[in-house]
């Protein structure tokens, strides 16, 4: 039997977008609007969704792939500054199996014309036994970016 490998990286994502700080805000903290938003793949199907947007408040996010397989998304709120910053860590499970845990920074600044400049940073622990996938970390966290960009491509469109 093989160890679990433990691997660490940071990501970081900058988007200007098209709202002011405070309808930025809300499309975070609005269980509605981040349900619509937040998907990483339009053909993954949310199964269950909760929102306690909070200090001490959980999210939760069940997805089903095409395949068959889980998606979960568990998270927990540790800082909000209303319009200026969120803190929360998640872990993140493949059909009951941890694979990483996350702490995340979200970063709001006004800029001109009422647009948005929002600021993700992802420290990510990977923690997949090898040879689960196959995929490099740098793969991993490549696959991890593509589908937060996926996310905030959505954001976008809620804000438009």
């Amino acid at each position: 039997m093989k160890e679990r490998q433990v691997r660490n990286s940071t990501f970081t994502i900058e988007r200007i977008l098209p709202a002011s700080k405070e309808r930025t805000f809300a499309a975070w903290a609005n269980a509605d609007s981040k349900r619509r938003w937040f998907a990483c793949h339009d053909d993954w199907k949310t199964v269950e969704f909760s929102l306690d947007f909070q200090v001490g408040g959980k999210e939760t996010n069940l997805v089903v792939t095409p395949s068959g397989s889980r998606h979960v998304f568990d998270g927990t709120y540790y800082d909000i500054i209303p319009n200026e910053r969120i803190v929360y860590a998640f872990g993140m499970y493949v059909d009951n199996i941890r694979i990483s845990v996350s702490l995340v920074t979200v970063i709001f600044e006004s800029m001109i014309e009422g647009r948005t400049k929002m600021i993700f940073t992802e420290q990510i622990v990977l923690l997949q036994k090898p040879p689960v996938d196959g995929f490099s970390t740098e793969e991993e966290v490549n696959g991890r970016v593509e589908g937060t960009n996926a996310g905030f491509d959505r954001l976008v469109k809620e804000l438009s």
